[in-house]
């Protein structure tokens, strides 16, 4: 067991670092190009953040752990929200603008709304996740075209701008070359020591995912969204966390399933989409002031993290072998 939590850990941490050198030295050699700003932050930086959770839902896939690959992606989106997002609130409210209620909120309960669909039926098959994936690009190319999360963004100004631009190519490629190994290794690390620990606990390789594996992988997530409010940038900090959510339901889950695809046990609509949906709807109630924004309150913060906390402990409690 101490070696399956050593994997878990060490797995985690190289996950996270090795995405950054590999976002980093990509970034680089785009700059190198003459990429602009606005794309390497977007397209590069921002896809280069979710590198962990898609990488873990695919490669769980690809070994026959899909509990691990949708409790990765189902399980983050969770923890966006009522562990994050309600950190992120605790320290400072977080304003949110009328448009996301007009915008993205209501798209991203579309998604979630859309996931329950798919999942109803047991299994996700390579056509639907196929759709997904035609989704997400059209939302993506839209967004593009109009900016929509792009909004001058954090992550152009910010991290376009911390991109060390006199990087050499060389030291460029070096590092997306090792990143991209080191990625690869970590997440296979990371994976075997969810599937030992579950065997160890004698609970699904699902409650692993939804728990240990979401919450590593959303650690990111967490830095930027305080990272954002203290820049006074309160769009970001939740459009980065709605922004991962999107991209977890339906790119994540749609490459995972187009690649093999994937039984859903029962429990994940009636309990896990259902709790995604329920968190997704409260950022309406807490944030709504009649249509002219509104903000996340240190109370709801308060109240997104104890839900976070009710739902964890009833996974344990849930999953806890009951003496015969």
């Amino acid at each position: 067991m101490l070696l399956a939590c050593s994997a878990i850990l060490i797995g985690l941490v190289l996950l996270v670092w090795s995405s950054d050198l590999f976002v980093e030295g990509s970034a680089a050699l785009a700059a190198h190009f003459g990429v602009s700003a606005f794309i390497i932050g977007m397209v590069i930086v921002g896809f280069g953040t979710s590198l962990p959770e898609m990488l873990i839902s695919v490669q769980s896939a690809l070994q026959g752990n899909p509990g691990i690959a949708l409790g990765n992606a189902y399980g983050s989106n969770i923890a966006n929200i009522g562990l994050i997002l309600g950190i992120t609130a605790l320290v400072c409210p977080v304003a949110v603008p009328s448009a996301i209620f007009k915008k993205d909120l209501p798209l991203l309960m579309g998604v979630t709304l859309l996931a329950a669909l798919y999942v109803s039926s047991g299994a996700i098959t390579r056509q639907e996740a196929l759709g997904m994936l035609a989704l997400f690009a059209v939302i993506m190319l839209w967004t593009i075209r109009k900016g929509v999360l792009g909004r001058e963004i954090f992550l152009t100004r910010e991290h376009a701008q911390e991109i060390p631009r006199a990087m050499p190519l060389a030291r460029a490629w070096l590092q997306i070359g090792a990143g991209l190994i080191i990625l690869l290794a970590s997440a296979r690390l990371l994976i075997w020591g969810a599937v030992a620990a579950a065997r160890f606990f004698a609970v699904s390789d699902l409650i692993i995912g939804l728990t240990i594996v979401a919450v590593g992988t959303s650690l990111p997530e967490l830095a930027s969204s305080l990272a954002a409010i203290r820049k006074n940038r309160h769009d970001i900090a939740l459009g980065n966390v709605l922004g991962s959510n999107l991209f977890n339901t339906l790119a994540v889950v749609g490459l995972a399933g187009s690649l093999r695809p994937m039984a859903v046990p029962a429990e994940v609509l009636g309990r896990d989409i259902s709790v995604m949906g329920l968190l997704t709807l409260s950022l309406f109630v807490f944030g709504f002031d009649f249509g002219k924004g509104g903000r996340i309150s240190r109370p709801a913060g308060t109240a997104l993290l104890l839900a976070y906390a009710a739902y964890t402990a009833h996974l344990i409690y849930s999953a806890w072998p009951r003496p015969s």
